[in-house]
């Protein structure tokens, strides 16, 4: 009997133990700590200092590279590599106080010296910088210490902070900064790992970033390149891409309702869709031609017809993201009967005929087809030319402004000054808002700015030099489990530093 009960015992002993070792031994889930997010467009590089397109920054812009400030989602200036700065009271000087023990990915020091390289780099004669006239103000460069960075300027340049946070602005290594149009090398959190054209690039944490006050959560991403948006949805649904934060079909958005695994998302962004006329050729030259033009558009009924109805009109090349926005689309509303009556004013009582160049990005033609219904209501004519984008389209449009009109998304925030730029494809000259533009940099008050921007905005809605239709939204289709990518976007971009998975 006493062996029985020893061994009833040992059994009962070694189910317990049992019991505990498999307690201790299964771990708590994991998180995920890989990325797979979608792209429609693939980047022509990798470095955002010496090319303009967007999906450049889209990968690498506080990913793999940083500046002196950042801008955050909330479109607010944020130190970065520079911990702090102080601007003179004539606004001609700015000195910068830079972090200590910053490294680029391959072990050379961020430092005073970099800065300026970067910075000479970017101002230089032989610059090809996308946003080189931001730098233009910069007369000379000091290096007191490695540590500290003084810009002298020529003139007041009230924007410059806020430029310094820009894509175009990221600082770059002397030594390899030739190389990063392939192979970037940053101080950010992430270092370029492989380019495999036509398919993705792919980034690993950079487990020595200089900013400890920060948790990656993120060891591998992997930006996937998808343009078409049949396929964009079925690789989202099947899970083969984790997110796709800017979604290119509207049209497919309800699509993902009643998916358990996925979450959809709209925000805004500095995505202006606006039709330009060529301020210099009849009957563009003539303001109420504009103005009846304008007056001939139902704002809302574009964006439904070009964008599924997401969409936020606009009455002046400016978004309600943007400080100092004035809500513009009342000083031209719709009204067709006192669009023609304009028109014969103009001199146009039998109205006209003219051609617009339409990118293929499919907000553009959809956006042309619903304007030429419109303007056929007033007795004018548009006919629809399809046009390449970018080559054709830059070539005719941008650089010999042989066109009428055309249809496109600025994308850069706060470009309200490209009216007041010559050349520029507009041909739009108004010395009252040129005045308006020096004056906004001749401060850096944000209020007084906002003051400016407000007035600045009065002149163009009431100028009409292109038609304001509305910003496009940002459509964000992500795993619900996915935490920290932007909802908003006052820069394009892609930033991941925050980017995490629920356990």
């Amino acid at each position: 009997m006493s062996r029985i009960l020893d061994s009833a015992r040992r059994i009962s002993f070694l189910a317990i133990a049992c019991a505990t070792l498999t307690a201790v031994a299964v771990p708590a889930h994991a998180a995920k700590t890989s990325l797979n997010l979608g792209m429609s467009v693939e980047p022509t590089g990798l470095d955002p200092t010496i090319a303009a397109p967007v999906a450049i920054g889209q990968v690498t812009w506080q990913n793999v590279f940083e500046g002196l400030v950042s801008i955050d989602e909330s479109g607010k200036v944020q130190p970065q590599l520079a911990k702090s700065w102080d601007i003179s009271p004539d606004g001609l000087t700015y000195t910068f106080k830079l972090q200590t023990g910053a490294r680029f990915h391959d072990g050379e020091a961020f430092d005073a010296a970099a800065a300026k390289f970067t910075l000479d780099r970017a101002r230089g004669k032989d610059s090809v910088n996308p946003q080189k006239r931001f730098f233009t103000s910069i007369a000379s460069i000091d290096t007191p210490d490695p540590e500290t960075l003084v810009l002298h300027l020529s003139q007041p340049a009230g924007s410059l902070i806020y430029w310094l946070g820009w894509p175009a602005s990221v600082m770059v290594s002397p030594k390899s900064a030739a190389d990063d149009k392939t192979k970037p090398v940053g101080t950010g959190p992430f270092k370029f790992v492989n380019w495999a054209k036509g398919d993705k690039v792919e980034l690993a944490r950079n487990e020595a970033y200089w900013d400890s006050q920060t948790s990656v959560k993120l060891e591998t991403v992997t930006f996937r390149f998808i343009a078409d948006p049949q396929a964009q949805a079925a690789a989202l649904k099947a899970g083969d891409v984790d997110a796709f934060p800017e979604f290119a079909a509207p049209e497919l958005m309800s699509s993902f309702e009643g998916d358990p695994r996925l979450v959809t998302k709209i925000g805004n962004t500095e995505l202006k869709v606006v039709a330009g006329m060529n301020n210099a050729r009849k009957p563009f030259d003539d303001k109420r031609v504009r103005q009846a033009l304008m007056m001939a558009i139902d704002r809302q009924t574009v964006i439904d017809g070009a964008w599924s109805g997401l969409g936020t009109a606009i009455g002046s090349h400016y978004t309600p993201n943007d400080p100092g926005y004035e809500d513009m689309t009342g000083v031209f509303p719709y009204n067709p009967e006192k669009a023609k009556a304009l028109l014969a004013e103009a001199g146009y009582p039998n109205g006209f005929t003219f051609t617009i160049k339409s990118p293929q990005m499919a907000y553009a033609p959809r956006s042309a087809q619903v304007m030429q219904a419109m303007f056929a209501e007033i007795g004018v004519t548009m006919n629809i030319e399809p046009t390449e984008f970018p080559a054709k389209w830059v070539q005719n449009v941008m650089k010999d402004r042989a066109y009428e009109m055309t249809i496109v998304a600025h994308a850069e925030p706060m470009d309200i000054d490209i009216y007041s730029r010559d050349p520029y494809y507009f041909n739009y000259k108004n010395p009252t808002f040129d005045v308006l533009m020096r004056k906004v940099q001749e401060t850096t008050d944000p209020a007084v700015q906002n003051g400016i921007y407000g007035e600045a905005q009065k002149v163009l809605a009431e100028d009409v030099p292109a038609l304001y239709l509305f910003v496009m939204p940002k459509l964000g289709v992500w795993d619900k489990k996915l935490k920290g990518l932007w909802e908003n976007e006052p820069i394009p971009s892609n930033v991941l530093t925050n980017v995490s998975w629920e356990e």
